[in-house]
């Protein structure tokens, strides 16, 4: 087995074997990076200097048994929108162009801490506003299965990255579908936990009550060891849940025997595509062939989704950036006449049309006489969104349906419609009003042998379900591999 084609647990596994150094498995996807990143454009930032000084210290530790672990001395990708101290931070925007921040991310902290090596930060969607990785100031990043499709987004870098094996696995964040949509259209499996589960101290926000860390990575095995590598309780996140069952590795069984799955008739209505739809169901048979109770249900509200989501982020987004002005740090535009000049053309020249397009709906929302028509009103639905997932929960362990209405669309289709590009997000995004965990993995392909995802949705801190059913699905299924471009 070449070290490329190893999952992160394998990997250290073989590390602590002393079957593989750190230093080869370093320079091995340093090596792939410089292959095939003119192709793809995983990264923005690429620290080939510091991985290596990294694996040379972390080989240390290793020898003299002061560091083990399942993920010890395994390169990882970091989504651009982590704080990483030393290493440029952009979060893909051409207003944060020269941040280089003086701490880092919690999430990234407790990776360090499991002894892993930062390669460099993944190109996103600015300020994880997008569907595609399109609207990165640093150009597009192309899907490995077919570079002429998108890789989806936001996390779009992170997605491609694992799935071009530019690193063994990837953190990305999840507003409204960021991590399971690029994992459906690049053929990995990527995880959002249940909010609260990874603090976001260090994650620069989009959308504050529905961003949350997680992992994309090759397989569930992987997914469920670095879920419980970045999970912790932290002080400085307001919103962090100090949990005691982050014993995920434990869910790794192949048994679904008497699990109730629920599949919402509301998924497969109109919208979605065919092929789809039948590798969705026909990944639903697979477990209830293996034992799982799966009968079909109404899941109400979903058609309000999409405006509750896009009018609680936007408002969120407005606040969240107002910071962004030129003053203290970031781009600064060379000619102005007086302060307010100055934020006015720094900010103009500073974010894409994207941002700017959601920061003018926050405000509106947000304004006088509009708040209570608007903001008040998605907050409302909202709350009947995670009544109606309550209902739900209350019958089933598990709730299956697909990722996407659609595999990965060609670049430049989906930005030439903005509208077109939301309503991809309809599967997605009740997952986070509701706080709720939701993991993505690869079902099947299309006829272009593009990739499609089924997503496995759960409970509040019931991201051990998932794994479980999850991991029996991949067993059953067997090994889900790209073809290697020639």
């Amino acid at each position: 087995m070449s070290i490329l084609s190893m999952t992160a647990v394998e990997l250290a596994a073989a590390i602590k074997k002393h079957e593989v150094t750190v230093k080869e498995a370093v320079e091995a996807v340093l090596d792939n990076i410089e292959k095939k990143e003119d192709t793809y454009h995983c990264y923005v930032t690429i620290d080939r200097e510091g991985a290596l000084k990294q694996a040379e210290e972390i080989q240390k530790k290793i020898d003299d048994g002061t560091l083990s672990g399942p993920l010890v001395g395994v390169p990882v990708a970091i989504k651009d929108n982590m704080c990483t101290e030393g290493l440029l931070t952009t979060c893909s925007s051409k207003i944060l162009y020269n941040f280089v921040p003086t701490f880092t991310s919690e999430a990234v902290l407790n990776l360090q801490k499991a002894g892993a090596v930062i390669l460099g930060k993944t190109n996103m969607d600015e300020f994880a506003m997008g569907s595609t990785t399109e609207t990165s100031a640093y150009g597009v990043t192309r899907n490995p299965w077919n570079p002429e499709h998108v890789p989806g987004g936001s996390s779009g870098g992170s997605a491609a990255a694992v799935a071009a094996e530019e690193c063994f696995y990837a953190l990305g964040s999840d507003t409204g579908g960021s991590i399971r949509q690029p994992a459906s259209f690049c053929g990995v499996v990527g995880l959002k936990p249940t909010y609260g589960t990874v603090s976001r101290y260090g994650l620069i926000a989009y959308g504050s009550s529905l961003d949350q860390i997680g992992p994309l990575c090759k397989d569930v095995t992987d997914c469920a060891t670095i879920l419980e590598a970045i999970a912790s309780h932290d002080s400085k996140d307001s919103t962090s849940v100090e949990r005691l069952d982050t014993d995920l590795t434990s869910a790794l069984v192949e048994d679904v025997k008497g699990m109730k799955i629920g599949i919402p008739r509301d998924y497969f209505g109109e919208g979605l595509n065919p092929e789809v739809k039948e590798a969705v169901l026909r990944a639903a048979e697979v477990l209830k062939e293996k034992g799982a109770i799966v009968e079909e249900f109404d899941l109400s509200l979903v058609e309000y989704a999409i405006p509750t989501y896009y009018t609680i982020a936007a408002a969120e987004a407005s606040s969240n950036l107002e910071r962004f002005d030129g003053i203290k740090y970031g781009y600064r535009t060379e000619e102005y006449q007086g302060l307010h000049n100055m934020y006015k053309k720094s900010r103009s020249e500073g974010f894409g049309a994207e941002v700017k397009r959601r920061i003018m709906l926050g405000s509106f929302v947000l304004s006088s006489g509009y708040y209570d028509a608007y903001y008040l009103k998605a907050l409302r639905v909202k709350a009947l969104i995670k009544k109606a997932f309550d209902e739900a929960f209350a019958k089933y362990d598990v709730i299956l349906g697909p990722v996407a209405p659609t595999t990965a669309p060609k670049i430049g289709e989906s930005l030439s419609d903005p509208i077109q590009m939301y309503l991809g997000d309809i599967y997605t995004i009740s997952i986070n009003l509701a706080g709720l965990p939701g993991l993505s993995i690869p079902c099947g392909r299309d006829s272009k042998g593009l990739p499609i995802g089924m997503q496995l949705i759960g409970d509040c801190f019931k991201e051990k379900n998932l794994i479980r059913a999850a991991y029996t699905y991949e067993k059953a299924r067997g090994a889900f591999v790209r073809k290697e471009e020639n």
